[in-house]
């Protein structure tokens, strides 16, 4: 009895971990912890309501994930944006996404296809912002937005390289949401979605890879002119 306590003490202590990473690491991709923000542990554990042991795995999770730096007796901060880092963040993704989604494209089948459909139907029926308020980016739509960007490259044939686009997406998000921040609504991206959907329907591995360079690049360049304007 006393070990089956002991196993169901360290799964509690684990799920907590999970959850404030999870939940940390959402407030730095939403840019709602500010790029550069010096991160006060005892402050995050009374922001988040838990104690300093999962607070601090959280921390060096986000580290190795590079969304957080960790310096020597100094404590963690966010890690900052810049130009220099977007653009080569861009070019890793457009590079890695280009020969995912021509793999998929190509190996996909049947399945994948449908899937691709059905994620861009979701993402095209989901509201970008919430009904009370304007300028709220939904939920509902960041994870619809995700996963049919993740749908596009799930036939590449390989998890790594789709777990290190999965990685360059969390990295292009912090962008994003500085984008987002400073007004630009981004239009013209439905337009673009249903471009790249089609592209891959339509078993076209230049084209889809075209697309997706372009889709990120037009992302990019938004935010650039952002932080040309601002000290991140």
């Amino acid at each position: 009895m006393p070990v089956v306590q002991l196993a169901d003490s360290e799964d509690r202590k684990e799920t907590l971990a999970s959850a404030v990473y999870d939940r940390l690491r959402q407030a730095i991709i939403t840019v709602s912890i500010a790029p550069g923000e010096k991160l006060n542990i005892r402050a995050l554990c009374d922001r988040f309501d838990v104690g300093l042991s999962p607070m601090r795995e959280a921390l060096s999770r986000l580290s190795t994930e590079g969304l957080v730096q960790q310096f020597d007796h100094r404590g963690f901060a966010v890690t900052p944006l810049s130009e220099e880092d977007l653009i080569d963040l861009t070019q890793a993704r457009a590079s890695l996404n280009e020969l995912a989604i021509r793999n998929s494209v190509t190996q996909g089948d049947a399945a994948w296809e449908e899937n691709v459909v059905l994620c861009f139907h979701r993402l095209s029926r989901t509201p970008r912002f919430e009904a009370d308020s304007g300028d709220t980016r939904s939920a509902q739509w960041e994870l619809a937005h995700r996963k049919f960007h993740s749908s596009l490259i799930a036939a590449s044939g390989s998890k790594r390289i789709e777990q290190y686009c999965e990685h360059l997406f969390d990295g292009s998000e912090r962008y994003r949401h500085v984008g987002r921040m400073a007004g630009i609504k981004g239009e013209n991206r439905d337009g673009e979605h249903k471009a790249l959907m089609e592209a891959a329907v339509a078993r076209d591995a230049d084209a889809a890879a075209t697309l997706v360079k372009a889709h990120f690049e037009h992302t990019a360049e938004l935010v650039r002119k952002v932080l040309r304007d601002r000290a991140l």
